[in-house]
């Protein structure tokens, strides 16, 4: 069976505001007026950190592993789903290689926490932070994120 060199996957996730949550940003609280909401801690980093993992192996995205309505999941940690992830590339016999990933968001500034989230999501994923690529942009004021609606998060990872 022919084995490429490496896999790249693409993951996307965004997750609108909720009142009366904390913003978990790359498993980081981050202080602001609030939180996102979702079953888990609707970390849009984290999930499409995951997916973008899942991806590279050509397995089902993260709400597959973490359904929604499973009660089990309900606050989940995020990093934990970056665990799993990392789980099913050592049981497939591969190695990460590394993940890239911009936040997209008119507030709250991301430089601040992104020593912080590649500390976290390295570790959950079994990688040393320099290989984990954290930047932000905004949405330049235009659409849901730039009516500061919610958190948009791209992400690649590679596999070898």
């Amino acid at each position: 069976m022919f084995q490429p060199p490496s896999m790249t996957g693409l993951g996307y996730d965004i997750h609108r505001f909720a009142e009366g949550r904390p913003l978990i940003l790359g498993g980081v609280e981050i202080p602001h007026s609030h939180g996102l909401d979702g079953h888990s801690d609707a970390d849009v980093l984290s999930h499409a950190i995951a997916d973008a993992v899942l991806g590279a192996l050509g397995l089902p995205d993260i709400g597959h592993w973490f359904p929604p309505g499973d009660p089990s999941c309900k606050d989940i940690s995020s990093l934990k789903i970056l665990e799993k992830a990392a789980e099913l590339i050592r049981d497939k016999g591969h190695e990460l290689v590394n993940v890239d990933a911009t936040l997209i968001a008119e507030a709250p500034k991301i430089l601040p926490h992104r020593e912080a989230m590649q500390a976290n999501i390295g570790q959950a994923l079994g990688l040393p932070p320099e290989r984990v690529g954290i930047k932000a942009t905004t949405n330049e004021l235009l659409g849901a994120i730039g009516r500061r609606e919610g958190i948009a998060a791209m992400a690649v990872a590679e596999v070898k």
